[in-house]
């Protein structure tokens, strides 16, 4: 008796809307990270069973093949959102409309990255050490943020000119760079998150990272994706 009428307070306090709502982001998050494993699992299998410092080289191979499912979950965000397909249904046609698209764009940041990394190796124990290095890092940081927007851009509108996507992506990410930086916070705590407990990062905290950063990212998208009319449309179309 206690229970239900605990549940039925429960009930009252919280909306039947508000309980679905609920119910449908934690079956997004969960589905969205199931098939984040599966499209990033070389990825993943090289994270979790080798020492980065040693297989890098083999990560730098992998790390691109990770871009298309993470466009993918950007895309089912989306449509979650817009009351569209399913995760399952939404994930497969990010994947299907945007895999090659994110590829080159998780290639190049990834190339980009590398060349970074060994700059930095190899300039770490010259004098201009403390110059180069942090400048080094800053556009390391803006590589990461780039690609980042240039993911979502894809998601939104997969048919984008690489020339459009890329310049308003490298305008916006220094524009609104306080956003980035929140994204590229968020993704170093998933990796920390990662590091110390894989089942967890894989299984609860991964899809939330992007989540987060997909958000941060479509409002720096704002100006360029036209969502302003787009969400004006919308409310016509509610109250008609």
């Amino acid at each position: 008796m206690k229970k239900s009428g605990v549940l039925s307070k429960l009930n009252g306090l919280v909306s039947h809307d508000a309980w679905a709502s609920l119910i449908g982001m934690i079956y997004l998050g969960l589905i969205v990270n199931l098939l984040l494993v599966i499209t990033c699992l070389p990825l993943v299998a090289l994270l979790v069973t080798t020492d980065p410092a040693y297989s890098w080289p083999f990560l730098a191979i992998a790390a691109p093949l990770a871009a298309p499912g993470v466009t993918a979950a950007f895309r089912a965000f989306r449509e979650h959102g817009e009351g569209g397909r399913g995760p399952i249904r939404a994930f497969a046609a990010g994947l299907r409309d945007t895999w090659w698209r994110a590829l080159v764009i998780g290639a190049a940041a990834t190339a980009v990255i590398v060349v970074l990394l060994v700059d930095v190796r190899m300039l770490a124990a010259s004098p201009a050490a403390v110059f180069t290095v942090p400048l080094l890092g800053v556009l390391g940081l803006l590589t990461l943020g780039v690609g980042l927007l240039s993911l979502v851009a894809f998601a939104e509108v997969p048919q984008a000119r690489f020339r459009d996507v890329l310049r308003a992506a490298l305008h916006l990410s220094l524009r609104r760079w306080y956003l980035t930086a929140v994204s590229l916070i968020a993704f170093g705590i998933q990796a920390a998150v990662f590091a110390t407990a894989p089942a967890l990062g894989l299984g609860l905290t991964a899809s939330a990272a992007l989540y987060l950063a997909w958000t941060n990212s479509r409002y720096t998208l704002r100006p360029v994706l036209d969502l302003d009319s787009a969400d004006n449309d919308d409310a016509v179309a509610a109250r008609a």
